[in-house]
């Protein structure tokens, strides 16, 4: 069955009360059609193409609302309940989808560009490869690899290691990888993180493939520099694990962690807008 586009109440005839409301307190008739579509979404939970941008729908229940290239930039649904929506096609840049439920949403050609979607439940939404690129998603529930970019996956591996959450960091560093094999930095972001816990034969092995990325991506001072710190490895001159487990001048425990990682955590990222 065919789902019926928006059409606000009376739109043949006379102003709607909600439209004749708003523009009696002075709201202006853009804002007022807006603040009517609002009342109609919540009412019938379907507003196909409506522009509800800087709308307030925290805590709202629009499960399997129809949402179809609904406009809805800088809207703050914090907590709402979109469970099965349809979101396809609309804009949610800069939005706040914070503690979101989506399951089941679909949100196929749905821009994310800069939306909040941080321990939001994603399980089974339907989402465009990289859709989460220049997103916010940390503690989501449901993101894939296939969801978010190379860039995005190393950003959030370099994020939970420098707040010490090394096993969580090392399995994006993995999923990284499996985006782009050899990107050198990202071998070197992992073999960090196992040394830190100890595994000393995994980060002496991507510390060695690192190197030999480096020098065959033009940067033979890197690779020497790596060499050496896996020399001293091997030798048992430096520990595997504590704040200085992989010093020297290339790695000093957190601050080299920071020094050698940081810059790379600033790629890929947009300012959140709240």
């Amino acid at each position: 069955m065919a789902i019926p586009i928006f059409r606000p109440p009376g739109w043949r005839a006379a102003p709607s009360l909600g439209l004749l409301l708003g523009l009696v307190l002075g709201l202006g008739p853009a804002r007022a059609a807006s603040n009517e579509q609002l009342i109609w979404l919540l009412a019938h939970r379907a507003c196909q193409g409506c522009k509800l941008q800087d709308a307030d729908l925290v805590h709202a229940d629009l499960r399997d609302a129809q949402l179809q290239r609904a406009q809805l930039q800088r809207a703050n649904l914090g907590r709402a309940r979109l469970d099965g929506a349809n979101l396809s096609g609309a804009d949610l840049s800069f939005s706040s989808l914070l503690g979101a439920s989506l399951r089941g949403a679909n949100l196929r050609g749905t821009r994310l560009e800069g939306t909040d979607l941080r321990d939001a439940d994603l399980s089974g939404a339907q989402l465009d490869t990289n859709a989460l690129a220049r997103s916010h998603w940390k503690g989501a529930v449901g993101v894939g690899a296939e969801l978010s970019s190379y860039a995005a996956l190393h950003n959030a591996g370099v994020e939970a290691a420098l707040e010490g959450r090394l096993p969580e960091a090392e399995n994006y560093f993995n999923q990284a990888l499996l985006k782009q094999p050899d990107a050198a930095i990202t071998w070197l972001a992992r073999g960090i993180t196992r040394l830190e816990q100890a595994k000393r034969q995994e980060g002496v092995q991507d510390f060695t493939f690192a190197a030999s990325l480096y020098e065959r991506q033009g940067a033979p001072e890197t690779a020497s520099e790596l060499r050496r710190e896996v020399e001293q490895l091997n030798r048992g001159e430096k520990k595997p694990k504590g704040g200085n487990g992989v010093g020297g001048t290339l790695l000093q425990g957190a601050a080299g962690l920071l020094q050698v990682l940081a810059p790379l955590a600033a790629k890929a990222l947009i300012p959140l807008p709240f």
